[in-house]
């Protein structure tokens, strides 16, 4: 063997990898607890993800063929570090490693420690350690699959010549399988004949249950769905379904048991793609919900913060409200921000949206006005009843019209069942105890939830009286960045992969957004523009808040024989807490790919 790198490796920076701690033990290792000596020989793609985020769910999507592919040289750890109370109950990410299908080695860092030690500032990150144990690669965001597929191909390379590469059987062991009629079901309808129409996510399919709730009637749809989620009605009893990872739309013909894709291509929707078009020629990205509404398909566009439409009669989709900014904002439907909205129900004059990562209930009018009932933004959750204003609510992920003009709230990570009422601007609590509850439907005077977490529908009557229930407020609680008074330059890091450069054929290839909570905190330095860096000037009478930060690079093969290169588009939003101190530093720098030099 050769004892050291071939003279074609490349140099790379090397930081030596911090141990992976987390409290809350190891899943899918069969009882085993890993450490980086363990692994010594691998190479070791950690993914810092948490289960609410629907960047994360794309990136596992993403990474699923690159960990088959090099499955004796490459091990993925997942780093489940949560953003939600709920999300740090050890039993909450035992179901989400099965409900997402996560098929290697996670560590449950409730405390976020490995978080801290890899100095992560966002939700997903990506970094790679080589096989001697240092930090080669950071990635943030989405669409990093082809630079780490180049990546561990060069240190497949580098570390065979070297010897320092082991290959063989990674220490993923998988769980055992569990036998229940439904695995974490996501939404469900009711059909003409009385029975129930449920999305069966985990299990990628429909599933009809009779009127019992309970009974299966018929499977629908194996080999066809990939996490299917919402359903809707269409008046010619059809039924239109979220194919939520297949980015589609299809309806099903409930007397047939016929499938017919009617929306979407399969592919992803990134920025830059048309926005509206032939449904069929036109990309989505994870509808979440549908609702019938003004003559169209509403769709909750949880992949893009959108809400979008489809109509049947022409055939064509288009993007209905939202900036593909994710937060909280109000007014015309061109302008309102959304972030991961996940359920929908209709009225005569208003849409209800459960917009999960605000931890909000939100409505569209009629004039495309978009309002919030409840929640404040992407900080502020807990359970609290009350005046909608100061009420709390915890990733919501389903709501339903009521026949008195009120709604109920699945309000998911609080395992409750809530109403709020527009006539006195009320929020209550219906019922607690539900495990994940993600949809629920009218029955009779009654309510069935879908508990997702406990792969059942639960029937319960609607109270008169709501439940009284102690409340409880909390912050996404992450360590705020100090920064200097004054002058903060901000510097987005992206090296382009190995054989890709810029693609600046049709103009800029680069977009950086900046905004901040509160607003005041920023003097000069919030809007959009092309470069990946920024002068701000930071309020001096504002001593902390937080910087929203998105950004986008897009990287083609640099081939100039080859008149149609391959692109990649890279992207992801930051929300960085800042401290203004004395003592703080006057740099910020974020890492969308590469090292921070």
């Amino acid at each position: 063997m050769n004892d050291s790198a071939p003279a074609t490796a490349p140099r790379r920076a090397r930081v030596r990898a911090p141990e992976l701690i987390g409290k809350g033990g190891w899943l899918n290792t069969g009882g085993d607890d890993l450490t980086l000596a363990d692994l010594r020989g691998k190479i070791v793609l950690l993914d810092f993800w948490t289960f609410c985020c629907v960047n994360c769910l794309h990136v596992l999507d993403e990474l699923r063929e690159l960990e088959e592919k090099h499955r004796d040289t490459l091990v993925i750890v997942g780093v489940h570090s949560p953003k939600f109370v709920h999300e740090a109950e050890h039993q909450a990410v035992v179901d989400a490693v099965e409900r997402y299908e996560v098929h290697h080695p996670v560590l449950d860092d409730p405390e976020l420690a490995t978080w801290k030690q890899y100095a992560v500032r966002a939700w997903p990150t990506l970094v790679v350690i080589d096989p001697e144990g240092y930090v080669v690669a950071q990635h943030a965001g989405e669409g990093h699959a082809n630079a780490i597929r180049t990546l561990v191909e060069e240190l497949e390379a580098e570390h065979g010549a070297k010897g320092t590469l082991r290959r063989g059987d990674g220490p993923y062991v998988p769980p055992e399988p569990v036998a229940t009629d439904l695995r974490f079901p996501g939404k469900a309808i009711l059909l003409p004949s009385g029975n129930f129409l449920v999305s069966d996510t985990t299990r990628h399919q429909l599933v009809e249950l009779a009127a019992d709730g309970e009974t299966v009637v018929r499977r629908i749809g194996e080999g066809v769905f990939r996490e299917p989620q919402g359903l809707a009605a269409l008046p010619d009893g059809r039924v239109v379904v979220a194919d939520t990872v297949n980015h589609s739309l299809r309806v099903l013909d409930p007397e047939s048991g016929a499938v017919e894709l009617v929306a979407g291509t399969g592919k992803q929707w990134w920025q830059g793609s048309p926005t509206s078009g032939p449904a069929l020629e036109v990309d989505l990205s994870s509808p979440w919900d549908v609702a019938w509404w003004q003559g169209k398909v509403w769709i909750a566009m949880a992949g893009v913060h959108q809400l979008w439409t489809y109509d049947p009669e022409s055939g064509t989709v288009e993007v209905a409200a939202g900036t593909t900014n994710e937060g909280l904002v109000d007014g015309p439907a061109a302008e309102a921000w959304f972030a991961q909205p996940s359920g929908l129900s209709a009225t005569e004059d208003r849409l209800w949206i459960a917009d999960s990562e605000t931890s909000a209930l939100r409505w569209i009018d009629r004039d495309g006005v978009v309002h919030t009932a409840v929640g404040t933004g992407l900080f502020d959750f807990g359970h609290r009843d009350g005046e909608a204003g100061q009420a709390l609510l915890q990733h919501p992920l389903g709501v339903t019209a009521l026949p008195d003009g009120s709604v109920a709230v699945s309000d998911t990570y609080n395992h409750a069942l809530r109403r709020y009422d527009p006539a006195t601007g009320e929020v209550t609590t219906l019922a607690t105890d539900l495990r994940e509850p993600s949809g629920a439907v009218l029955v009779d005077g009654d309510i069935v939830v879908v508990e997702s977490a406990r792969h059942r529908l639960t029937r319960l009557r609607l109270p008169e009286e709501a439940v009284q229930v102690e409340a409880v407020a909390h912050r996404t609680r992450r360590e705020a960045t100090e920064v200097a008074p004054g002058r903060l330059r901000l510097d987005v890091v992206f090296q382009a992969p190995t054989g890709q450069k810029l693609d600046d054929r049709y103009g800029p290839s680069t977009r950086l957004l900046v905004s901040s909570t509160p607003p005041e905190l920023l003097l000069a330095g919030e809007g959009t523009g092309t470069d990946l860096f920024r002068e701000l000037d930071l309020n001096p009478e504002v001593t902390e808040g937080v910087l929203h930060v998105s950004a986008m690079a897009a990287s083609c093969d640099d081939d100039p024989a080859n008149e149609y290169p391959a692109c990649h588009v890279h992207q992801q939003d930051w929300g960085v807490p800042l401290k203004v101190t004395e003592t703080g530093t006057a740099r910020l720098p974020l890492i969308l790919a590469g090292m921070d030099a």
